[in-house]
């Protein structure tokens, strides 16, 4: 039912517009001078008229003349003098009265000639307007192409309320909680680009909503452990307080804040919340701090780069953290610069992980074999790396290192002066 309305507005639009075109070209070549041409009579008038109506004729003459112009001409024809003083004339300009009721009440759609005889007189004739063949020539014309156009902007407006009524279709199918359907796109006009910005906006919200639910699931998961081990310990500790139980309680209480913490940053970042990206953030402090923290050593000097600061000490953290928990010392923290790129590499002398699982350790909680909940951490860790990596156009991957050990890099780039300096 939109679709036929939509049609029908836009079709009935097409035809007021030639309805429009056809009235106003119509009263034109009804009403307008179109087709009045004289191919010169009109300069020879005056040679004309004073040969009919002679200076050397008698009263008598002239009237028999003006009536015989009168008759086969069939017009209305006046003689005056050079003062437009009434002499005699034929029709309905016969009397002095008629001339005068004839031409205060005169027919404006009539045609006028007016034509100087040599004695000074003038002679003026009204004739009807014949409506030649010209004009009738003009308005089949009119029709003939205005017929046209309508018939041809039939399948035009059809075919573009096809499309609009197959991108609706394609909304409401999206929209009823088919995330993964797309409207097709054709053509390059704006209906076209309407398509693309909606499946682009489909494809974001498809992804933010699939890695909300991941995200979902695997906390839900993921927080029954801490929970059970801290309920656990609560109900030990009431029956016998210990100082290792209230040390076990306050441990499964920082894991708790820490996961929710993740949690929510993943949940920020996924949903392209606003963040401040603009500040100008020396790496080199915030490494230092965050080294400090785990033992782990630094080498390398100052790097400045655009970006949050507080989404890029948790990067470097995490980054350390994972190094300090699963691999072994020494912990090494490199920064280097490389064709207006920053480089923060993390590494250590563990065991690495298998060539097969290095492509899935920034997934969201991915544990790689063999790591168990005990080692610590919950696959957030890397994850949020990745993504603080992305939102600072920048990228993070992992490579073995030949001598033994992990190495975890992410690349990011300079500010343009920050550049020129390394």
């Amino acid at each position: 039912m939109i679709r036929s309305r939509l049609y029908i507005k836009m079709y009935l639009t097409v035809l007021c517009g030639l309805m429009l075109v056809v009235l106003s070209l119509g009263t034109y070549a009804m009403l307008g001078d179109f087709g009045d041409e004289d191919h010169g009579f009109s300069g020879k008038l005056d040679r004309f008229a004073s040969a009919m109506l002679s200076a050397d004729m008698t009263k008598e003459q002239r009237q028999e003349m003006l009536d015989r112009l009168a008759k086969g001409l069939d017009a209305d024809v006046g003689l005056f003098d050079g003062q437009e003083r009434y002499i005699q004339g034929a029709g309905a300009m016969a009397t002095r009265e008629g001339a005068t009721a004839f031409l205060d009440e005169r027919n404006r759609h009539r045609k006028e000639f007016d034509a100087k005889l040599s004695d000074g007189n003038h002679v003026r004739v009204f004739m009807d307007r014949n409506f030649d063949q010209s004009r009738w020539h003009f308005l089949t014309a009119i029709l003939i192409v205005a017929l046209a156009i309508g018939v041809a902007s039939l399948p035009a407006v059809r075919y573009l309320t096809r499309r609009l009524e197959q991108l609706r279709r394609g909304v409401e199918h999206w929209g009823d909680g088919a995330l993964s359907s797309r409207v097709e796109v054709c053509g390059r006009d704006e209906i076209a680009q309407v398509a693309k910005s909606f499946n682009r906006a489909a494809d974001r919200v498809e992804g933010v909503i699939n890695s909300q639910k991941s995200l979902l699931a695997n906390a839900s998961h993921e927080l029954r452990s801490p929970l059970a081990r801290l309920r656990m310990a609560t109900e030990i500790f009431e029956a016998s307080p210990s100082d290792s139980l209230r040390e076990e309680i306050v441990r499964n209480l920082a894991e708790l804040d820490e996961l929710v913490d993740e949690i929510l940053l993943k949940s920020r970042i996924d949903s392209d919340q606003k963040m401040d990206l603009g500040q100008l953030v020396d790496l080199l402090p915030l490494a230092a701090e965050e080294a400090a923290a785990v033992n782990a050593e630094i080498e390398g000097g100052s790097l400045t780069i655009p970006g949050n600061e507080r989404l890029l000490r948790r990067m470097i953290r995490n980054l350390l953290q994972n190094a300090a928990r699963h691999g072994k010392p020494p912990v090494t923290i490199h920064l280097t610069s490389n064709k207006g790129l920053a480089n923060i590499a993390v590494c250590d002398k563990g065991d690495g992980i298998r060539p097969e699982e290095a492509a899935r350790v920034f997934e969201p909680f991915y544990r790689p074999e063999g790591r168990s909940e005990s080692a610590g951490g919950w696959g957030l860790g890397l994850a949020l790396v990745a993504e603080i990596a992305r939102l600072h156009r920048g990228r993070a991957w992992y490579s073995a290192l030949d001598d033994g050990g992990a190495c975890f890099t992410v690349e990011l780039p300079l500010d343009p002066p920050a550049a020129k300096r390394a």
